[in-house]
């Protein structure tokens, strides 16, 4: 695995060891993740408008032209085992109901009713025998069909027969549930591709959902995803994470649709001086193996990889089957974004998934969404599920990293709408937002950009 190599001025001699030490060994690669290097796209050097981000009219193309053409992450599967189990999830203006029929199979519709617009259910989790609506009671079906209209022989235009609300596309992935307001969507193969060998080896069917949080933002959706897409603002957000990731030396792979890059966890950063005793974070790295770094006598630049014999040698006897990952994987963090609005961090014992959500009609606003799942050992109790939260910016702490990001991103999108600021400076370790913005350009210009566009 040659690593795509950021932006770094130690002498060629340092970036060869590094590059060393994080390829590949062909003898301990699992059956399923890819880890070649994907070619890098030529993508150009052009400034992407800043106007992109808080333009009215730039929204309303993204909501006609990806939002309400694409597959969108819904929810879990697991949330909705029985028959009659729904989950409420809110999209800009709209919201969609996805309901497990009694079949096992799943049906998803917009949710409201077709009397007056009401919405059926609040945003959540439930079960029902029937969606009826609370202002007038019109009533509907597990499949959405049309069940009761009270006092029907005052409809003089005639009755309701046949009506049902709008049969929406959905379909379950690797323990995740899909939908799309497209009844004309492609298949969703074709749109996950190629991320189903990428992510099913890492088994989020094992995962318990420990953390669901939503969070109000103020900023633009986009400003969001751009900040999970590159480690080049570690060294000024979060500064103590140069000792817990390499955040130089990261493998970045670009997709048709879908982009990731690759970290090495458990490992230092090149910018600061490799220190002698074992880092906090990374001593609790190694704790969470089941290792005791008070017994460690090796290097801390050798911490990653015994960290990674250690956890093949003993997963099994911990109940953690670690039979389709690659030893990189048993330490490193494997971040994709999945087009549009999914930043996942998927690594051997966890998952913490990102769902960036457009805020109805405020460009300067949105919705974060923080999942973690944790791999749950065999023969262990399965814990309860996380309760969601809601909550707006600042009333509550959601982790260091996190917050430092939080802080940062409503003052970017300030300084995006200054009239001095033309648009993004990208540079090469952010080559996954230029193919981000790429991707939104095939969306919303599929004829080619014309002068004006943003």
């Amino acid at each position: 695995m040659k690593p795509h190599v950021m932006g770094w001025d130690r002498a060629a001699m340092d970036v060869k060891r590094v590059v060393d030490v994080y390829r590949v060994d062909p003898d301990t690669v699992g059956n399923g993740t890819p880890v070649e290097k994907a070619p890098d796209p030529e993508l150009g050097t052009d400034i992407i408008p800043a106007a992109r981000y808080f333009s009215p009219e730039f929204m309303k193309l993204e909501w006609d032209r990806i939002w309400t053409k694409v597959w969108l992450l819904g929810g879990r599967a697991d949330d909705i085992p029985n028959a009659g189990d729904y989950i409420c999830t809110d999209i800009g203006k709209e919201s969609v109901l996805i309901v497990r029929q009694a079949d096992g199979s799943i049906r998803a519709f917009p949710n409201l009713c077709l009397h007056r617009g009401n919405r059926l259910r609040p945003e959540g989790r439930g079960n029902a025998e029937q969606f009826r609506c609370m202002y007038h009671h019109w009533s509907y079906g597990l499949d959405g069909r049309l069940e009761h209209v009270p006092d029907l022989c005052t409809f003089h235009q005639g009755g309701p027969t046949g009506m049902a609300l709008t049969p929406l596309p959905c379909v379950e992935w690797n323990s995740f549930l899909w939908f799309s307001l497209n009844p004309a969507v492609e298949p969703f193969d074709d749109f996950i591709h190629p991320l189903r060998q990428h992510l099913e080896p890492y088994h989020p069917e094992r995962m318990a959902w420990t953390r669901d949080i939503t969070v109000e933002w103020d900023c633009n959706w986009k400003t969001s995803v751009d900040a999970f897409s590159e480690t080049y603002h570690v060294q000024g957000i979060h500064p103590q994470l140069k000792w817990y990731l390499d955040d130089v030396n990261v493998q970045i792979d670009c997709y048709e649709r879908h982009n990731r890059y690759l970290i090495p966890f458990a490992a230092i950063s090149p910018r600061v001086a490799l220190p002698s005793q074992i880092p906090p974070a990374i001593h609790e790295i190694m704790v969470n193996a089941g290792m005791d770094p008070a017994d460690y006598d090796g290097r801390v630049s050798d911490i990653r990889r015994d960290v990674q014999l250690f956890k093949r040698q003993h997963g099994a006897a911990q109940g953690k089957d670690y039979s389709e990952l690659n030893d990189e994987q048993l330490t490193d963090d494997y971040h994709y974004t999945i087009f549009p609005n999914v930043s996942v961090n998927v690594h051997a014992d966890d998952i913490m998934l990102f769902r960036q959500r457009p805020h109805a009609t405020d460009p300067n606003k949105m919705y974060y969404d923080i999942w973690m799942f944790e791999l749950v050992p065999d023969g262990e109790p399965w814990p309860e599920r996380a309760r969601h939260q809601h909550f707006c910016h600042g009333d509550k702490t959601i982790g260091q990293v996190l917050d430092q990001d939080a802080f940062n991103l409503p003052t970017v999108q300030t300084g995006m709408q200054s009239d001095f600021y033309p648009g993004l400076w990208i540079g090469d370790q952010e080559l996954r937002i230029r193919h981000f913005h790429k991707v939104l350009d095939d969306y919303i210009y599929p004829h080619g950009k014309q002068q004006g566009d943003l």
